[in-house]
């Protein structure tokens, strides 16, 4: 996969806490410095920049002089309130006054709505049309375990996605995906339980989730149409290395398909109110893009109404597809097993994932 770097003009770029922070929650300045260059760089040739930035509560704790990372949900929440100003603060001074830096805090809930999420795509890209840098985190002062997409990782995909970026790179302290071998993974062309293997969970305090959550968060990108590497943000203009050679610097993983903006809605930005149970032909028809119909449903589970996106399953329970169901759980209850002349969801609304 060799693009040139023309290729890439709106950019994604998740830079995680243990970037911004040493180990004992001392501010890395010269990230900040590193990190303002490569981006005003960029900015001035034209580009468009979205930073998906982790700290706040970082920041938090460094303000409350807290000795590790709290477990209760109002001391996040109130480390959160006092950091996110302060990260703000660093890079809107890092950029310096010609540079207009723009805070957008979402929590799930700003996709699981269309409308909300729609508003969302449009401030971002407004924004960009101003000349202004998007910076994007949780709204960690308000998010609840249920409305928490769990760590940035996964909301730089979703921002990825939501914008129709050219790339998204995950900036780390680590070179990439390791193998068995302790050697990069320079280039992943599917993502398989194999390469899930090869990831394990961080265990530094100011971070959430890990090479886990990266994979995760690429496998979002790439179903989208979206290239995504993962990359040491240690490495001297490491964002202007990958965008010259993605394959080269860090891991690569190479995208599928572009999915319609609607379609992506579907599979990645909704959380499924529902899951439905389809038998192994229902489950052939809708991988060769037919409807589905209340004859193949087996079982229904969850709590949802006509419209909502719920996630569709096999006997097996693996998950294969997500779809717009246009039943309630109580009319399909009534139906499921049977021919109905009805669509349970139809083709236009599903996708494989």
């Amino acid at each position: 996969m060799r693009q040139s770097k023309r290729d890439y003009n709106r950019i994604v770029v998740k830079i995680g806490s243990s970037l911004l922070f040493y180990e004992k929650m001392e501010l890395n300045h010269g990230f900040f410095r590193s990190i303002s260059e490569q981006v005003n760089n960029l900015f001035n040739e034209g580009r468009e920049i979205i930073l998906v930035s982790s700290g706040a509560i970082a920041f938090g704790i460094n303000a409350l002089n807290l000795k590790k990372r709290p477990k209760e949900l109002y001391l996040l929440q109130a480390a959160a309130a006092i950091g996110q100003n302060r990260l703000m603060y660093t890079y809107q001074r890092i950029f310096g006054r010609r540079v207009h830096v723009a805070q957008i805090l979402l929590t799930r809930d700003d996709f699981n709505d269309r409308r909300r999420y729609l508003n969302a795509k449009n401030t971002i890209c407004t924004l960009l049309k101003y000349g202004s840098i998007p910076i994007v985190n949780e709204n960690d002062t308000v998010s609840t375990d249920e409305i928490k997409f769990g760590d940035n990782d996964r909301l730089s995909a979703m921002v990825a996605s939501l914008i129709s970026a050219d790339i998204l790179i995950i900036l780390s302290d680590v070179d990439g995906l390791i193998d068995r071998q302790n050697k990069i993974v320079n280039v992943v062309d599917k993502i398989t339980p194999q390469i899930k293997a090869l990831a394990c969970f961080t265990d530094r305090e100011v971070c959430v989730g890990g090479m886990v959550t990266k994979i995760e968060a690429a496998k979002i990108a790439v179903d989208s149409g979206i290239p995504c590497v993962i990359a040491n943000g240690y490495r001297k203009n490491i964002i202007e290395l990958v965008l010259k050679e993605p394959f080269k610097y860090g891991t690569l993983f190479l995208p599928k398909e572009t999915l319609a903006a609607r379609k992506r809605w579907i599979a990645f930005a909704t959380e499924p109110q529902g899951k439905i149970v389809v038998d192994e032909g229902a489950k052939s028809a809708l991988i060769n893009k037919k409807s589905l119909l209340s004859v193949g449903v087996v079982a229904v589970e969850g709590d949802f109404e006509e419209g909502d996106v719920v996630s569709v399953v096999d006997v097996r329970q693996q998950e294969f597809a997500r779809g717009k169901v246009g039943f309630s759980r109580i009319e399909l209850e009534k139906v499921k097993g049977k021919r109905y002349p009805k669509e349970v969801i139809h083709c236009d609304n599903i996708v494989i994932l």
